[in-house]
C-alpha cells in the first residue's frame, strides 16, 4: 500500500447535517423547500451541482454566483464554530500517520470549507489536499483521485480510498484505487475491490493493507 486517500464530508467529519441546514436556509431564500430527498440526490457532489439543482427546482432567476456565496458563507460560519469527527476517524488518521504512510484529503468541497474543517481535523494528517477548486471535474469523475495520486507520486492501484458516498466510490474506483466505503446518507453495496463497513472503528492500517493486497 503506497498511500491512503480520505474523503472529508460524511467520512471524517459529521458535516452532512450542516450542509442540510445551510441548503435548507438557502432554498428558503429562493422560495422553495429543501428535503432529505434533495440531499440524497446530491450527496458527495459539488457545490455548483447543488446550486444548479436549487435554481432548477425553484425556477429562480438568482445569479448562481450569489447562491454559491450564500452557501459558502453559511457553511464557513457554522464550521468555524466546530465540527464533530465521525466515529473512529481521529484514531485511524493517527494510526495511518504513525505507520508512515503518505496521505491525501480528497474532497469535492471548495477550499474555504475544507480549510474550516481542517482546523478541527488537523492539517498535519495530510501530505496533500485536493479540493473542488483544484480540479476541472469533481466526483464522480476520477480527476480528484488521479490528481491526488499524481501529487503524491504513487500508483492509484496501490492506494486505498475511504469514502462515504456513491459519487465518491465511483470516482475512486474509476481512478483505479481500492475502496473502503462507510455509507452515510446513501447505501453502498459490496463489489470487487471494495470493502463496505459500518464505521471507521472497523478499520485499521492492517485492514487497509490486507484489502489492497487481497484486491491485487
Amino acid at each position: 500500500m503506497d498511500a491512503v486517500l480520505f474523503d472529508m464530508d460524511g467520512l471524517l467529519v459529521d458535516s452532512e447535517k450542516v450542509w442540510f441546514e445551510v441548503e435548507s436556509e438557502v432554498m428558503a431564500r429562493l422560495g422553495g423547500e429543501w428535503s432529505h430527498a434533495d440531499q440524497r440526490h446530491l450527496v458527495g457532489g459539488s457545490m455548483p451541482a447543488a446550486v444548479d439543482h436549487m435554481l432548477r427546482v425553484t425556477g429562480s432567476a438568482t445569479d448562481p454566483a450569489d447562491v454559491e456565496t450564500w452557501m459558502l458563507e453559511g457553511m464557513t460560519r457554522r464550521l468555524s464554530a466546530g465540527v464533530e469527527m465521525m466515529p473512529g476517524a481521529a484514531e485511524l488518521l493517527t494510526a495511518v500517520r504513525r505507520a508512515g504512510l503518505p496521505t491525501a484529503l480528497v474532497t469535492s468541497s471548495v477550499r474555504p470549507i475544507a480549510d474550516a474543517c481542517l482546523a478541527f481535523i488537523g492539517r498535519h494528517h495530510f501530505d496533500r489536499v485536493v479540493t473542488g477548486d483544484d480540479v476541472a471535474r469533481t466526483k464522480p469523475d476520477p480527476e480528484p483521485y488521479l490528481t491526488a495520486t499524481r501529487l503524491l507520486g504513487v500508483a492509484a492501484a496501490r492506494c486505498v480510498a475511504l469514502e462515504d458516498s456513491p459519487n465518491g466510490v465511483t470516482a475512486a474506483t474509476a481512478a483505479g484505487c481500492r475502496v473502503v466505503a462507510v455509507p452515510s446518507v446513501l447505501p453502498i453495496p459490496s463489489a470487487p475491490g471494495r470493502l463496505v463497513v459500518d464505521s471507521l472503528h472497523e478499520v485499521d492500517v492492517e485492514v487497509l493493507r490486507a484489502h489492497v493486497l487481497g484486491a491485487a
